[in-house]
């Protein structure tokens, strides 16, 4: 788990623009493999699909693996750190709520990457949803049934 220090850090510098295309990741607290199953899987999955309701976010890739997230998004209208926060809080809540469980869910903060215009975005895409493929969870990537890419 990272120290108070480190989560500071990242933290540090951390600027939200509307429009902006980022790469963002969370954390399972211990990376604890609390997604490893689809149902539970399905409701970070459901948290992605709210924010986009809610017009904060329009996801373009993301993968739910056992003990974290990654997730491609064009920020709206909302800042970063209040995304993360509802995305995380909402799955916290849930989760405990469906196993009977209390407490924290996520490790603090979070990790996220501006992705420039001229980059590749099919190119990230596909480096995201190949995860569970690298991780060897699965040996094709259609064989996983935690992740979406608009492209594919």
């Amino acid at each position: 788990m990272p120290s108070r220090h480190h989560a500071h850090r990242l933290r540090t510098g951390r600027y939200s623009e509307e429009g902006q295309i980022y790469l963002l990741t969370a954390v399972v607290l211990n990376r604890q493999p609390v997604f490893s199953s689809f149902k539970t899987g399905r409701l970070v999955v459901e948290a992605f699909r709210k924010a986009q309701e809610e017009q904060f976010a329009n996801s373009l890739a993301w993968v739910v693996m056992p003990d974290h997230f990654h997730w491609l998004i064009e920020l709206q209208n909302t800042p970063l750190r209040t995304l993360m926060a509802r995305t995380k809080s909402r799955t916290t809540v849930t989760l405990n709520r469906e196993l009977q469980r209390a407490g924290s869910l996520w490790q603090p903060g979070f990790h996220d990457r501006a992705i420039r215009r001229e980059e590749d975005l099919q190119t990230v895409a596909r480096y995201i949803v190949a995860n569970p493929l690298r991780a060897g969870l699965v040996e094709k990537v259609g064989d996983y049934p935690l992740w979406d890419a608009i492209w594919l």
